[in-house]
């Protein structure tokens, strides 16, 4: 990209793009988005948006195909793109969710544990346990894995993806939709730090003309907007806006359950804080307008609201400023890394090695072009009889082939042009590069799985090799961690709202990621074998180690209490075989026998003086 001016400099979240001239200006004559950007898009989100569609290109393997229309270059047509952008992203998409997620409640394992005096559990553990398990029925019927891998895909490929939840009264269960980061929209007040999550996002995507039902290019907003409480509305008779629900009277009715407070302000009571009344809800805004009717000046903040067509929901509710009943926005966005101070958004696992992939595809091209002469060189002769074409009198050209004999004149002779010196120290240069993108993204080699096993020689050597990557992973989780547990939060709530569950506060549920690289579960057994025998550990920290090393647990508890029954068992038929107490002590791993003469004391006792000496 040419600067001419300092003002040209554009350093920001999306700077790792800017070597693209298409960058700058993605909206200018020959921009990336020239063409395709809709005039509501305000010009503060072209350059993400042109990013994403960088990120994607590069993806698809058609960073080329770009390149060509963006600059006009047909050679681009010709760049050959082996996948090695979706190999970094699936590398790192699979290092990120591990082998496997598991939603956790602390506390809800002691549920099961055994008590010291056969008292039920306390009422917080039984409600974790319970929640926890709540919570998982609801990620497999929402096919929770797979929505987050096609979120997490998008997060890892552009920066950026987001959730949002709704609450479905005929499935009585909150659903999860995954949309793509360049839909949405959140709208930030000018002096608002992008850190904090706004009052209002829009979702907004341009709807084409369809001839065959006779309907015209269409703009659709989804809005979610937190505001004060007001009257109960209702669907008008008209069916195309909200009314407010109104007494015989004209006064306007609240809905059931909310009350006014001393101020004149609307209040409510939500089931997970009961003893605190608040003034806020979120509205739900779905409506339609047409692109003939936007002006200039009307972007995806402002959009006309005497133009717009609001959409039904399926039970015929007028989708405008409908109260969704929670005091929060069921919207998620999940940045690929930690987000630079007061921003919003986060970078693609490749954002600093694009150019290298650039340079990567440049030397595959080179590569390939001189594959071909060196599988079929070039062959120069010179004192040979070659044929000629009897209407042109022109030679005709030679093809030679396995086999073939070319008859030399005296003083003749024959040279091959030979590339292939060339053709090694192209393939040197892809190591080379490979090397360095698998350093600067910092998925190494170990982790992309280019390096020799053998170059490594013992496993904390491989430990060191893949220091980077989990540094890498380690933030790429920390940034998650807050966001999962804030959409299991989510999904606890519009429970609640929905009256299936109970009300009252829970306690917060985290989504724990399986472990980064595979575990040799041979030696972690060994090792608590060993810990174990050696009474170093209890029977709990044993097992709970191998539940973290993948064995087949599901319950620690559960897993504990078949051991210990297994045990009394096989020394039941051990002292029905021998009848020798003290082996099946020792098989138990009880101490030893109180002596006959009496029992032990608990406490022992000091040596008391004789009363006569004392005298």
């Amino acid at each position: 990209m040419r600067l001419r001016d300092v003002r040209d400099l554009i350093i920001d979240t999306f700077s790792w793009a800017n070597y693209r001239q298409d960058m700058a200006d993605p909206r200018r004559p020959g921009g990336i988005l020239s063409q395709t950007a809709p005039t509501w898009v305000p010009d503060g989100d072209l350059r993400r948006l042109a990013a994403y569609k960088i990120a994607a290109a590069y993806d698809h393997n058609q960073a080329g195909q770009l390149h060509a229309v963006t600059r006009g270059d047909e050679s681009a047509l010709d760049r050959r793109e082996l996948g090695d952008a979706a190999k970094l992203i699936d590398t790192a998409l699979g290092y990120l969710l591990g082998d496997g997620q598991t939603i956790t409640v602390p506390g809800a394992e002691r549920v099961d544990a055994p008590a010291v005096d056969d008292s039920e559990p306390p009422e917080e553990v039984k409600t974790a346990a319970l929640l926890q398990e709540d919570l998982r029925v609801w990620a497999e019927k929402e096919l929770l894995p797979m929505r987050m891998q096609q979120a997490e895909r998008v997060a890892v490929r552009g920066g950026d993806t987001v959730y949002t939840l709704a609450w479905d009264p005929a499935r009585a269960r909150p659903r999860l939709s995954v949309y793509d980061p360049g839909f949405y929209f959140p709208d930030f007040d000018d002096d608002a730090d992008q850190a904090d999550y706004p009052d209002r996002v829009h979702f907004a995507w341009q709807i084409p003309a369809d001839p065959n039902r006779g309907t015209e290019e269409r703009v659709r907003r989804i809005t979610y907007e937190l505001g004060p409480i007001g009257a109960h509305t209702r669907t008008a008779a008209d069916g195309g806006r909200r009314e407010p629900v109104v007494d015989g009277n004209g006064w306007a009715l609240l809905t059931p359950g909310d009350t006014v407070d001393s101020e004149g302000r609307i209040t409510r009571r939500y089931p997970w804080q009961p003893d605190r009344p608040t003034t806020v809800t979120c509205y739900l805004t779905d409506a339609e307008w047409r692109l003939k009717d936007l002006k200039g000046h009307h972007t995806v903040y402002n959009l006309p609201t005497d133009k717009a067509t609001y959409r039904r929901r399926a039970d015929g509710e007028v989708l405008e400023r409908l109260d969704l009943m929670v005091d929060y926005l069921p919207v998620v966005h999940v940045p690929n890394t930690i987000p630079d101070a007061g921003e919003h958004w986060g970078r693609p696992i490749f954002a600093g090695v694009l150019q290298a992939l650039d340079e990567l595809s440049a030397t595959d091209t080179d590569s390939a072009a001189s594959s071909a002469t060196t599988g079929a060189p070039v062959v120069a002769v010179s004192g040979a009889r070659m044929p000629v074409n009897r209407t042109t009198g022109q030679p005709e050209p030679v093809m030679l082939r396995a086999g073939s004999v070319v008859q030399l004149a005296d003083g003749g002779s024959m040279d091959v042009l030979d590339t292939a010196g060339q053709l090694a120290e192209l393939r040197q240069r892809t190591d080379h590069l490979l090397d360095r993108i698998a350093v600067n993204s910092r998925l190494t080699a170990a982790g992309l799985g280019t390096l020799d096993p053998t170059a490594l020689p013992s496993g904390y050597a491989l430990e060191l090799a893949l220091g980077p990557l989990d540094s890498l992973i380690g933030e790429m989780r920390l940034v998650r961690d807050h966001k999962y547990t804030l959409l299991l939060k989510f999904v606890a709530r519009l429970y609640q709202a929905g009256r299936v569950w109970p009300a009252g506060e829970l306690p917060s549920a985290r989504l724990a990621f399986g472990p980064l690289t595979p575990t040799d579960q041979a030696a972690v057994l060994d090792l608590v074998v060993k810990a174990y025998e050696a009474g170093v550990i209890s029977l709990e920290t044993a097992v709970r180690m191998l539940m973290d090393a993948g064995f087949p647990i599901d319950s620690a508890s559960t897993e504990i209490d078949l051991i210990q029954a297994r045990d009394f068992d096989a020394a039941a038929r051990l002292a029905d075989a021998t009848g020798d107490s003290a082996a099946v002590r020792e098989y138990l791993g009880l101490p030893e026998a109180v002596p006959e003469t009496g029992p032990a004391p608990l406490i022992p006792t000091p040596d008391l003086p004789d009363p006569e000496r004392t005298t």
